[in-house]
């Protein structure tokens, strides 16, 4: 996108974290992957040391964040998907289009996102395609998984501008 790296809302951002769910200690996401705060992958480092690095400082997690380490390390997870999309996106997005993409990324990964037919599209100006693209990502293992129907809706409702309201 021209102008840099643009950061997601804190409309964004509350959203993301309602859809993601919030925990303060280590759980099994839907894939059985270690997990804690807001779908933070436990890394092999971090397994390995027992702590997580949030704002610098080396974070020990066995006994779980509190909200304010949960929220930092959301901030800190969310930069490189900022960058990603801020990135490999070509033509301008508002705010909430952003938003959804981050979101989306977030979910889907970098990876899936670089190769995607959504970001072949959306940078050849076909903003329109980009409802029908995101609910094309609606599988886990080869079968479509209601969360994940869910999950795509409402990153379409907040791309089409539609009022969401985080709980």
């Amino acid at each position: 996108m021209k102008g840099g790296v643009m950061e997601m809302s804190a409309h964004g951002i509350a959203l993301l974290a309602q859809w993601e769910g919030i925990r303060e200690d280590t759980y099994k996401d839907s894939a059985g992957l270690d997990t804690i705060g807001v779908g933070h992958l436990i890394t092999a480092e971090e397994k390995r040391t027992g702590t997580i690095i949030i704002d610098g400082a080396h974070i020990p997690y066995e006994a779980g964040l509190t909200k304010n380490q949960v929220s930092l390390l959301l901030r800190q997870d969310l930069s490189r998907f900022e960058k990603a999309v801020s990135d490999m996106v070509a033509v301008s997005l508002n705010v909430n289009q952003f938003d959804a993409l981050v979101a989306f990324v977030f979910n889907i990964g970098i990876g899936g996102f670089e190769k995607s037919t959504l970001l072949r599209l959306l940078n050849q100006g076909n903003y329109d395609s980009v409802p029908e693209q995101l609910r094309r990502w609606n599988k886990a293992a080869g079968q479509v998984v209601q969360g994940l129907v869910n999950r795509r809706e409402k990153e379409v409702a907040l791309w089409l501008d539609k009022e969401l309201v985080p709980a």
